[in-house]
């Protein structure tokens, strides 16, 4: 008898301990698309360095990761929800693989309020929390922008719906147990927020420390891998701030090269633990090997 060939991959799922804490990359898919959000950078330049990455398309992973701390679970990011297409919004069929349902997770920490980082919060159908038990934790300064009228009425009709709509659909929900922070906070056991300013009002990282590790979160300090880590002055056109985007990136990559500090981004190739070193020709992105222990 012939074996079955697979007709799919195995759960996107990836545990790493950071001292007592237990980080587990979850894959939310992937979502492919153009480089013509990019600027600071000729066509030409940018697609010479996804040909020498041996990469015919701009594909970015999108990574959302829980945090088992102190008999709590914390989930940074919630994908995309049914926003991007087939090949995203995995989040839950991943976490119930390894027998995690949306009321197990006691906080959402949010990166940013982007699509496809805060619409897996609601069910749209019906306006339910999906994270029934959770309180809902972003920077102050997200909630203040995506929910300003003034600052809606200056986009486009297209980045109205994009970001702004899809913004208050998503958290008005959880608007009874929004936890707002600011500047660099314990947010969760375990769990300091770092302010990543320029692609967003309130953009943030998460950094993880426990008994002498550390691990810094990133969110969307880097985009597109390819290009960003060789290139960090490249910015998107959906950053709020290009030149303070820019100038955050280097300062991320100085320090984390510098101290070989272990980080993880949003759109890091799954599950994205990795370190950043700095060569004669610039900087590099030395993705962490595979592991069968949580070392």
């Amino acid at each position: 008898m012939m074996p079955r060939k697979p007709l799919g991959q195995v759960p996107g799922i990836y545990h790493r301990a950071i001292g007592d804490i237990i980080v587990t990359a979850v894959s939310d898919g992937y979502a492919d698309a153009g480089i013509e959000p990019l600027r600071n950078i000729d066509p030409s330049d940018a697609l010479l360095l996804f040909e020498e990455k041996l990469r015919p398309v701009r594909r970015a992973s999108i990574n959302c990761y829980l945090v088992y701390s102190e008999g709590r679970l914390a989930l940074i990011d919630t994908g995309c929800g049914p926003y991007f297409g087939p090949t995203a919004g995995q989040l839950l069929r991943n976490l119930s693989a390894i027998g995690i349902e949306g009321e197990d997770i006691d906080a959402i920490l949010l990166t940013h309020i982007h699509p496809d980082h805060s619409a897996g919060l609601t069910d749209l159908a019906g306006g339910r929390r999906i994270f029934a038990n959770a309180k809902l934790v972003v920077h102050r300064n997200e909630l203040i922008h995506w929910f300003d009228d003034v600052e809606m009425a200056k986009v486009s009709d297209q980045d109205r719906r994009f970001f702004f709509d899809t913004a208050r659909e998503q958290v008005t929900p959880y608007k009874d147990v929004v936890q707002s922070f600011e500047d660099q906070t314990e947010v969760f056991p375990g769990v300091m927020s770092r302010p990543l300013p320029g692609h967003t009002p309130g953009h943030s990282g998460f950094v993880i420390s426990s008994k002498g590790e550390e691990l810094l979160i990133w969110g969307d300090t880097v985009h597109i891998p390819e290009v960003q880590i060789f290139r960090p002055d490249v910015t998107l056109t959906f950053d709020c701030d290009q030149a303070l985007a820019a100038k955050t990136r280097e300062k991320v990559f100085e320090e984390a090269s510098s101290r070989k500090l272990l980080v993880a981004g949003s759109h890091l190739d799954f599950p994205g633990f990795s370190h950043i070193v700095q060569r004669r020709d610039g900087y590099h992105l030395l993705p962490e090997p595979w592991s069968y222990t949580m070392r």
